[in-house]
């Protein structure tokens, strides 16, 4: 380029648009922006010409540059509203989100704006990066500095009673909470963003995050038939707005109906119009699970881990509620083995099920004193002996409330007594 800058002009944006390759078009943009011009058309141009640069530096992946571009926009920013500010500065940080593997350079980039909106006095901004800084800091497992920043953040928040910003901090704050198995304090934030909530219009991705929440919390505490209503009105918030949490919603769906023992309704969840959008492996892993719990089937169990791994396991919130499920497969897997039987040797139930002796004599002994069936174990022999089930006799019930019954009779009479008496 002959001149070191371009005018802030439409001329100068459609050049680059018209630009053979993306560096070209990135190059001329940063002309652009070096108009010392300040007039209000200038201004508008260049928003313009960092908008474009931003999605550009974005889609060639070059998350430094955009943290470069903040830094280097900041005497312009002097120039405009604090709002377009606050606009540009979480654009260009959703922008640098978007570009895989960028987590430390985000919560770099997200300190750098905390010092420089503190040293400017912008705290509607510094309140909403410190905001974004926590929930990076979770990401990363960093809790204690995550809690630190939230505990003063929320206090501060509070007092201004910005409620929408509250609704997410309270909300991010109840995850953190729950990472740490915090479950008391986890509810109680997500109370007070429900509350918050409740005061203000709340966009609907915010109210389908707050339903997810909800529902994950409940599942926490095995209230599997409520979780699984709060996942499907995060479901359907998500879908409406086409959002990748949808896939998760309906998962976790699943999930609870698998857990209260209805994993025949799996397929039909799955097959139904709003399912098949999202078919993919993170429903056919639920879909190999539920069908490993139908038939009762530990080895099938097993096979779907292990070729699910990353749809299962590395799902934090799925991986909490699997080892409760293997329970669950692993007692109705004995229960089905030892059905015909009435002696049965340890040894050939623990070659049946494919497991160590010693850890189907322990789960069979557990079963027992659950009152799972009875039965009992003859260490000696190595054997399991199964009872028939004790009916339970009504003579002695109706025994009791016959004498419960004349017991209120005579002290019905005493009373009566005394007072003729008196």
């Amino acid at each position: 380029m002959a001149s070191s800058h371009l005018a802030a002009t439409t001329e100068s944006l459609a050049l680059a648009m018209e630009a053979k390759n993306p560096s070209e078009a990135i190059s001329i943009l940063y002309h652009v922006l070096e108009d010392p011009s300040s007039s209000p058309e200038a201004l508008r141009m260049k928003e313009q010409a960092i908008t474009n640069l931003t999605d550009l530096l974005r889609q060639e992946n070059r998350g430094e540059d955009l943290c470069s571009l903040l830094t280097q926009l900041r005497p312009f920013f002097s120039l405009i509203p604090k709002a377009k500010t606050a606009k540009i500065v979480r654009g260009i940080i959703d922008a640098v989100a978007k570009i895989p593997g960028t987590s430390d350079l985000q919560i770099e980039l997200c300190k750098e704006m905390v010092q420089w909106t503190r040293a400017e006095k912008r705290t509607f901004l510094r309140q909403r990066v410190e905001a974004r800084l926590a929930a990076l800091l979770m990401e990363n497992k960093e809790f204690s500095e995550a809690l630190t920043l939230l505990s003063s953040l929320v206090k501060e928040v509070r007092r201004l009673d910005d409620k929408l910003l509250l609704v997410d901090i309270d909300l991010l704050e109840s995850k953190l909470h729950f990472s740490l198995r915090n479950l008391p304090k986890a509810k109680a934030a997500l109370t007070a963003a429900r509350t918050a909530a409740n005061a203000i219009y709340v966009p609907p991705a915010q109210q389908g995050a707050i339903d997810l929440q909800s529902g994950i919390l409940h599942a926490e505490e095995k209230d599997y038939k409520t979780a699984y209503s709060y996942f499907f009105e995060a479901f359907e918030s998500f879908n409406a707005l086409e959002d990748p949490k949808a896939v998760f919603s309906l998962k976790y769906m699943l999930l609870c109906k698998i857990m209260v023992n209805q994993a025949d309704d799996v397929s039909g969840i799955i097959s139904s119009k709003a399912g098949l959008q999202y078919v993919g492996p993170d429903l056919d892993a639920m879909k190999a699970v539920a069908d490993a719990h139908s038939k009762r089937s530990l080895k099938l169990f097993e096979v779907a881990l292990r070729d699910y791994k990353v749809q299962l396991e590395e799902d934090p919130i799925v991986h909490r509620h699997l080892q409760s499920l293997y329970d669950t497969l692993l007692e109705q897997n004995l229960c089905r083995l030892i059905e015909p039987f009435s002696r049965v040797e340890i040894a050939h139930i623990a070659e049946l099920i494919e497991l160590p002796i010693d850890h189907v004599e322990r789960k069979l002994s557990q079963m027992i004193l659950d009152k799972k069936f009875a039965g009992t174990l003859d260490q000696g022999a190595g054997c399991l002996i199964m009872f028939d089930d004790p009916k339970t006799d009504a003579i002695y019930p109706a025994t009791l409330e016959t004498i419960s019954n004349i017991g209120k009779v005579v002290d019905s009479l005493y009373v009566r007594s005394a007072k003729i008496m008196t």
